[in-house]
């Protein structure tokens, strides 16, 4: 992916990549679900998306259906070091400290965080 994705595309991405695939109509109402947005402004988000290559669509109907054309795991890989670089400084440390000092990890998630660390620390 050559451009990462604005707030606004990463809210549309976020919702195709669990819905798979679905209408400006379907997104349209989930967005409105939690902000004041307008039909013609997720129109032409996901108008601008298809343009920049992150969305597909099926043109055969006449209700275009969009879909991702970019992997989930590869843009919050771009985006989490594009932010680690920029606000961190590049230190992976920092960023997750600040980020485990900013909400309050339940004791699965925290189990799940130590076992990752033990496998970073096997692999090494």
């Amino acid at each position: 992916m050559n451009t990462k994705p604005t707030e606004s595309e990463l809210e549309i991405l976020s919702l195709l990549w669990q819905m798979k695939k679905a209408t400006v109509r379907e997104i349209h109402e989930k967005l409105a679900e939690s902000k004041d947005t307008g039909y013609t402004t997720t129109l032409k988000i996901m108008q601008i998306m298809h343009g920049k290559g992150m969305l597909g669509r099926d043109e055969q109907n006449r209700t275009h259906v969009y879909y991702t054309l970019i992997e989930e795991k590869a843009t919050q890989q771009n985006l989490v070091s594009n932010f680690m670089a920029t606000a961190f400084g590049g230190s992976a440390k920092n960023l997750v400290l600040q980020a485990l000092g900013q909400s309050n990890p339940s004791k699965d998630e925290l189990d799940e965080i130590r076992a990752f660390l033990d496998q970073l620390e096997k692999d090494k």
